[in-house]
């Protein structure tokens, strides 16, 4: 049984099918109330150290992410950072990197370079995987878990992908609510992505897709959903810093989600009774960029 179902949860649900299970999931929402809606989504590269399990887990995704898939796009963009000579380690090898030129780089950033990425439009990918799931056998129900022992009662093998939820049902304090708002507007013609990299508090990113661009962002930690409009309009500010004509671009779309914030995820074998259970979840901004490779390494976890 997988508890979850945003894209951890699918994503691990799918790799379990794979290695020849037949699988439950069980969730409070459906994929299209799940957190993972809310995700922008890029698949950059990495800025994880070297030797950091992160690394690993997004070629994974990156691997699987590819143009054929619904929602999914591969597009060329520009990741910058403020400080000067930041760059990802082996970057260089990534699809269309190139460093970009002094008349590229951004207003106020010391690094920027480009490259080509997957971009993912969420509905439709979310829809995707859960078809998939389904389609090959997989039964998704809307019933919250109450308890790990619960769920070790029903199955022997259970993927904890609860996200926020896994912080009642393990007690795990590190796991806390990160606000994450997304600003949705019109389209003004823009055909590549920019992310500055690392995320911190307050961020500048925007991704195109189709006749929306999604911006953000802001990184703290509260659980406060409440839509702030001085926030927003500074999301479009910095933004529009960058790309000049998202300053007066039509807002279609300002909302909240609540990010699983972790200072790093959990992914994690632990047993209860006769039962295994692999923990699948903290991953904060990251989901989408870290799934497949945490999925399947959740997957082999539970079946090794």
């Amino acid at each position: 049984m997988v508890i979850g179902a945003g894209v951890s949860g699918l994503s691990t649900a799918i790799c379990l099918q794979e290695a020849g299970l037949r699988v439950l999931v069980r969730a409070t929402q459906p994929p299209e109330r799940s957190t993972s809606m809310m995700a922008s989504a890029m698949i950059g590269p990495s800025f994880a150290a070297p030797g950091d399990p992160a690394l690993g887990w997004h070629r994974e995704t990156v691997r699987r992410l590819t143009p054929d898939t619904p929602g999914v796009r591969v597009l060329d963009g520009r990741m910058a950072a403020r400080p000067a000579g930041m760059v990802p380690p082996g970057v260089e090898r990534f699809e269309g990197y190139r460093p970009c030129r002094p008349e590229e780089l951004p207003e106020g950033y010391g690094t920027a370079f480009w490259v080509r990425q997957p971009v993912v439009d969420m509905p439709p990918y979310l829809r995707h995987l859960a078809d998939r799931f389904t389609a090959a056998g997989g039964r998704l129900v809307l019933e919250p878990v109450r308890s790990l022992d619960e769920a070790a009662e029903v199955a022997p093998l259970v993927a904890n992908c609860a996200g926020l939820g896994a912080a009642e049902l393990t007690g795990d304090r590190q796991l806390k609510p990160v606000r994450g708002p997304k600003i949705v507007v019109a389209n003004p013609g823009i055909e590549h992505f920019f992310i500055e990299a690392p995320l911190g508090p307050i961020w500048a990113g925007f991704i195109p897709h189709g006749d929306r661009v999604v911006l953000g962002g802001t990184h703290r930690d509260s659980a406060d959903t409440t839509p702030d409009e001085a926030e927003a309009a500074e999301i479009i500010r910095r933004c529009a810093v960058v790309e000049p004509r998202l300053a007066d671009a039509p807002v279609l779309e300002h909302s909240v989600g609540l990010r699983p914030g972790r200072p790093a995820p959990r992914l994690e074998l632990e047993k209860l009774g006769r039962a295994r259970i692999v923990h699948n979840y903290g991953h904060a901004g990251t989901g989408v960029m870290l799934s497949w490779g945490c999925a399947k390494e959740a997957a082999d976890l539970l079946v090794s």
